[in-house]
């Protein structure tokens, strides 16, 4: 069990990926703390169903907007009382739009670019003050292709997904005295999650691509989380790791 005696925070819990990951980190030994936004009874199923009627939970939601900072804050601190401090952060939350770059609006960017880049740097700025302290934590964020590849995805998504890598690394270089390690997952096209939304003509083209010649899944991808979450992946530091089949 990879990650026995850790504890985890993942935001966007709820989703395809979120989910998945939330269940790998439990297969694999963690406590395990997850947020969600508009999807409760889904997120609040999900900690019922793997705690199992255990007298003292091993899961816990809560509810969370990613880009209200006192929230953060005060989360943080709540689940350092109730789970314990956290030792690994995965930020996933993140949302996207499949428009073309023509319709796009400016309120349509700022969200996608709030949720997907500010979120993070919300959520990671509060969670870091306690690795810091104790000088030892592991953060690993959730990018994408569509901000590596040249592809036919929505420009707002791809250029907020970008940014991720940027601040992957950078966050990396700085942290590293604390004996805090900072990496990126970035998948390709998964059969769940964004992936719902990709039309059936751009998922073949994909896989003609692909040199596996298929989407990823969920679980995949929570596989790769785990490894990096764990203490097997000690000497990989800042490096956006991809996910996609051989593209």
């Amino acid at each position: 069990m990879f990650l026995s005696g850790k504890t985890a925070f993942v935001t966007g819990g709820s989703g395809a990926i979120g989910a998945a990951i939330v269940r790998c980190f439990v297969s694999e030994g963690a406590m395990v703390a997850f947020s969600y936004n508009g999807n409760g009874e889904k997120g609040l199923s999900l900690a019922a169903e793997l705690n199992g009627g255990k007298s003292v939970p091993i899961v816990r939601a809560y509810p969370l907007d990613v880009l209200d900072g006192k929230a953060v804050l005060s989360l943080d601190e709540r689940i350092e009382k109730e789970l314990g401090p956290v030792d690994i952060l995965v930020n996933n939350a993140g949302v996207t739009q499949v428009m073309p770059f023509a319709l796009i609006e400016e309120e349509d960017w700022d969200m996608v670019m709030d949720v997907n880049v500010k979120g993070t740097f919300l959520v990671t700025k509060a969670f870091l003050r306690g690795m810091i302290r104790r000088k030892k934590g592991n953060v690993i964020n959730l990018g994408s292709l569509a901000g590596m590849r040249i592809l036919e995805v929505p420009v707002h998504y791809a250029t907020a997904k970008s940014a991720i890598m940027g601040f992957t690394l950078s966050l990396a270089r700085e942290v590293a005295r604390y004996n805090i390690r900072v990496n990126a997952v970035i998948p390709g096209m998964l059969s769940g999650g964004v992936g719902l939304n990709v039309p059936d003509k751009q998922k073949e083209e994909y896989k003609k691509y692909c040199t596996l010649g298929r989407v990823g899944t969920p679980e995949e991808a929570a596989d790769l989380v785990a490894f990096l979450a764990s203490d097997r992946s000690s000497y990989i530091n800042a490096q956006g790791i991809f996910l996609d089949g051989g593209i």
